[in-house]
């Protein structure tokens, strides 16, 4: 079932236990997901936690995501287990950073980025950055769920960073990978091959690369992939030391069982082995820039905002809880950037932006209009506009974009929420009730007759 070469290469690994590695593989995947605690503070019933990760949860079945309304409220997000590791490694080496400017290189969909918007908090930036469109606009939905203020979703090459010199304290490279760590999927079994292999070796090089520059003196550089590969994982953190001064940080893992430290020629990496540790295959290594870099970024611009009305400023005040210090005008939006106004022209100078933060509402003509992002923001006002709570099904119906219909809808725009979790707008014009959830983002499959069966238990 797996390939002869893979075999032969895994046997020779003195970190794995190939055995139990290729008996694991072929048992199903372990069900995972990470609560947003912003918007949710209940466990799932029949779960037991993930050791690295205060808010992750083994489920003891799969459920429907798709069928239910708070995942699509960003309650929690689908992530598996090993890469959440992530926030152990973030607490161990960048924690104490306040007002943290970290970049999420390889985004998408969007796992590790709403992690790392939880981890840095409020007072902190991620860029979130996906290369390929299709792909970053998934990452910008699922972020947007999420509905922290603090990112900004771009969609660049990893060469475009390279002039943002110093702008970083943290990036994360999760990078493309040969994807032996989910053999579990017979389809990552088809397309491996030793030439693609090495192909992603190759790249992975040229990806550390081009975005070191951008990583400030100092700053904390976060290397994952999910193979076994040597020649794409401690190999290439070796070559990297190799041709830049930078040293890797070992982590304390003692509180953790079965998580393998992987030492290569004076560099350190940590390997997660299914059959050891509960999860998918994993390598993550932790470096920090050692060597000097200016900070010097020749695109970099100051200016004001433009001019924001006291008409504007007082909706932002009644819908949200933001502050008006950074509210500016796109063309016909209000947003919020994620960042000061200054950081926001030197990334929009610099990198094509998708997201640049909360969108507050569409302006046409006189009138504001309040949009989807606002709805789920973990800022937004719930006393702003009358609610309607909803069933599942009536949560379903308006989610799928059906002929929404509820009891009390007031005249105007109302919200829709679930389990006392916002889903989005609809707006009574009188003669109907117009749905306000986005049509890109509306459930297309049948939805069955037994719903509750299908999706999360809380306790």
């Amino acid at each position: 079932m797996f390939p002869e070469a893979f075999i032969n290469r895994i046997k020779q690994q003195p970190y794995i236990d190939s055995e139990g590695l290729l008996r694991a593989l072929e048992e199903p995947s372990p069900v995972t997901i990470r609560i947003n605690r912003a918007k949710w503070d209940n466990e799932p019933l029949n779960s037991e936690t993930v050791p690295w990760c205060r808010d992750g949860y083994y489920l003891d079945t799969r459920p429907s995501y798709t069928l239910d309304p708070l995942f699509h409220a960003g309650c929690y997000y689908p992530q598996e287990a090993s890469s959440m590791f992530l926030e152990e490694a973030y607490k161990q080496v960048a924690s104490n950073n306040k007002g943290i400017k970290v970049l999420d290189l390889c985004g998408a969909p969007g796992g590790k980025s709403t992690h790392l918007s939880t981890l840095i908090g409020q007072e902190g930036l991620l860029v979130s950055n996906e290369v390929i469109r299709s792909r970053a606009s998934v990452l910008a939905e699922n972020l947007t769920r999420w509905g922290l203020s603090n990112v900004i979703v771009t969609q660049n090459d990893p060469s475009s960073f390279s002039r943002l010199q110093g702008f970083f304290d943290l990036i994360l490279v999760d990078a493309p990978c040969s994807g032996e760590g989910m053999f579990r999927d017979r389809i990552a079994i088809s397309e491996w091959s030793e030439a693609n292999a090495m192909h992603c070796s190759e790249r992975q090089k040229r990806i550390l690369m081009e975005v070191w520059p951008a990583l400030r003196e100092g700053g904390i550089l976060i290397y994952s992939t999910c193979t076994f590969n040597p020649a794409e994982n401690e190999m290439n953190i070796k070559w990297l030391t190799e041709r830049h001064q930078a040293e890797t940080l070992k982590l304390v893992i003692s509180a953790f069982k079965n998580i393998a430290e992987i030492e290569y020629k004076g560099t350190y990496g940590y390997g997660f082995f299914p059959g050891r540790t509960r999860g998918e295959g994993l390598f993550m290594s932790v470096l920090r820039k050692t060597g000097k870099q200016e900070e010097v970024d020749p695109f970099k611009k100051t200016g004001s905002s433009g001019r924001i009305t006291i008409k504007e400023i007082t909706i932002l005040n009644e819908w949200t809880h933001f502050l008006a210090d950074n509210l500016i005008r796109a063309k016909n939006d209000l947003i919020v950037p994620a960042c000061s106004y200054n950081d926001y022209l030197t990334l929009s100078g610099n990198l094509r932006i998708v997201k640049a933060g909360t969108r507050i509402c569409a302006v046409k003509g006189d009138k504001y209009l309040p949009v989807h992002e606002t709805a789920i923001s973990v800022y937004f006002n719930k006393e702003s506009f009358p609610a309607v709570n909803v069933s599942i099904d009536q949560a379903l119906t308006y989610l799928s974009r059906g002929q929404f219909t509820a009891d009390n809808i007031q005249k105007g725009w109302n919200i829709v929420r679930y389990n006392g979790v916002n889903l989005g707008f609809i707006n009574n014009i009188g003669s109907r009730i117009n749905n306000y959830y986005p049509v890109e983002w509306r459930i297309r499959m049948t939805i069955p007759g037994s719903v509750s069966e299908n999706i999360l238990k809380w306790r």
